[in-house]
Parts: C-alpha cells; structure tokens; sequence
C-alpha cells in the first residue's frame, strides 16, 4: 500500500467524539464528491460517489451515527478500468435536508448553495472543525507522496471557491498552502516537509506522521552528510589543484634560473614543497625554521607562483 493509502487508512478509522467536527467532516466530504438530486416536486435527495472503500465506509458510519440516516450503498465494478465505484444514497427529503442544513449547504433561502461550496463558515469556525473539514476534504481527494522520494501533499477540488476557501482554512494553522490549475481542476499543495508533518498532525493521522517524520530525519541526515562530504571533497580538490599548481611552479624556476637564486626564505619553501608535495600550509609551516604560519607559507607560495609567471613571459624577475 501506498504512503497516501496508509494515511487514508487511518484516517478512515477514526471518529470524532464531538458531533460538530463529525458534521465539519460529513461536510467536507458531501463538498467534495456529493450531489443534489431535486424532484419535480422540490423533494431532496443526496448522492456520493467514490471509488475508495475507505471513503464509502467513513461516509456511511458518519451520516448513521451522526444523523441516524442508513443510506443506501450501490456498488458498481468497471472491468475495463479494473476500478470499484461506491455510490451511498439518501433518499428521503427530511433526511437529506436535515444533512444538508447541518453542513450548511443550503442558503438562508433554503436553495442548495451553487457546487456545494461552504461559504457560510460556521461549520468550521471552531479550530477542531477545521481540523475535521480537511480530514474529511483529504480523505475523499486528497493524496501524499512517498516521502523517500518528495514532499508534496495535495486535495483536488471541482471549484476555484472550493479550493479557495480550503486554502483559507489550512492557512489559519500557519501553513502555506497554494492554489494551482491543473487541467480542469483546482490543487490545493503543500510542499514544505515540516508543513507537510504539521497537516499529518492537524488531521490526526498520528502513525502516519511518526512514519513521516522518521523518514524526514533520515533524509535530512543523509541530506548534511552529504553536503559534508560535498564541501570536504571541494576542499580537497582545491588544495590538491593548489599543490600541483605550486609544484609546477617550482619546478619551472628550478629548471629556468634555479632555486639556488631565490631568497632564501623562498628556496626553504620551495624545496620543502618539492619534498612534502601533500602537505598541507600548516604542515609545511611547521616543517620551515624557523617554524612559518599558514599565512605565511601562502605569502611564499604565491611569490613563487609570481616569480614563475613573469618567467614564462620573459618579464624582469625580482628573487627577494
């Protein structure tokens, strides 16, 4: 099972003890994947469709022990697309206007509100409903990456108002959620791992999020052993390429004008160079006598290096 099945997996199992977050939930879910069905006679009824057991079986345990409403299950197999459609229905007007005002679907008029968005927030004004709608919202839309692989959490909405006002929404807990057009669709995302860890714990999925935030650890472990090993090898290679540098160098004065010409303070370092080519500034610092600083050896070196670049353009050399 996939990291975003092992978190809806959980999420599915879990019910609310308070009857408004599991009307904020039932809502978030009626939002996303539920439709109004009116009669000629202005009667309501309410149909969800999923194709996630899951999300069928969360939905009929709330409306029953929320609402006391039973809904009827139709179960549709596509063997061309090897998928499962679950289609829960509530069939009768009382029932279906009790769900729709609980979740304040309807206007003040009594009409359904246009691609059910929730625009009147009373059904998550408290901080546990909102925690509640975004469970109910990433449960029947919403997906996870593998976090060995990338961060990236997101909920699919049919409506710009919808994705709008579920961004809100998780934007109250301090995280920056984005909007983005893809096709047809509005995408909620979130792709900050520590914010991605914080929406885990807002919607509750407690195991999921110890899975999360062990992989994260390691990431980011090997992320600064890496870079570690990254900067150490860049260092290496630019002392290495420095030595080779000065060496030939040195070699070129040897074996134009001789080292037997250069001060002697450059002579020592020159032929200790020759003789300790992996040393390291400070080592060959220590190795001079009277012992040298780093700073220097390097003043040393790079005279040497002067002395052999006015050579090979034949330009007047001084060996002090």
């Amino acid at each position: 099972m996939s990291f975003s099945g092992e978190v809806k997996e959980e999420l599915g199992d879990q019910l609310s003890d308070a009857r408004h977050c599991r009307i904020a939930e039932a809502a978030a879910i009626l939002s996303m994947c539920g439709s109004i069905m009116i009669d000629s006679n202005d009667r309501y009824s309410i149909k969800i469709h999923t194709e996630n057991l899951i999300v069928a079986r969360k939905c009929f345990t709330l409306l029953r022990k929320t609402f006391n409403i039973r809904t009827e299950i139709s179960i549709r197999r596509n063997l061309s697309k090897q998928n499962t459609s679950y289609w829960l229905l509530v069939k009768k007007h009382e029932e279906a206007l009790r769900l729709l005002q609980a979740a304040k679907l309807l206007t003040q008029e009594g009409d359904v509100l246009e691609e059910l968005s929730i625009v009147r927030n009373t059904v998550v004004q408290q901080y546990c409903c909102r925690r509640a709608f975004i469970r109910g919202a990433f449960l029947v839309s919403g997906s996870i990456s593998d976090p060995e692989k990338s961060y990236h959490y997101e909920i699919v909405c049919s409506a710009k108002g919808k994705a709008e006002q579920l961004q809100k929404i998780i934007n109250s807990f301090e995280i920056d959620a984005k909007v983005i057009l893809r096709k047809k669709s509005y995408v909620v995302y979130v792709k900050e791992g520590a914010q991605i860890s914080d929406l885990l714990n807002i919607m509750e999925a407690h195991v999921a999020l110890m899975k999360f935030e062990n992989i994260r650890i390691l990431k980011d472990m090997r992320n600064a052993v890496n870079r570690k090993v990254n900067c150490e090898t860049a260092n290496i290679n630019k002392t290495v390429s420095a030595a080779v540098k000065q060496i030939e160098d040195i070699r070129y004065i040897r074996d134009t004008i001789g080292l037997e010409n250069l001060a002697e303070a450059l002579k020592e370092v020159a032929l200790t160079r020759l003789s300790y080519p992996e040393a390291t500034l400070k080592e060959l610092g220590d190795l001079l006598t009277p012992p040298v600083g780093k700073s220097g050896v390097n003043h040393r070196l790079r005279k040497l290096g002067e002395i052999a670049d006015k050579l090979r353009q034949n330009k007047e050399v001084h060996y002090d």
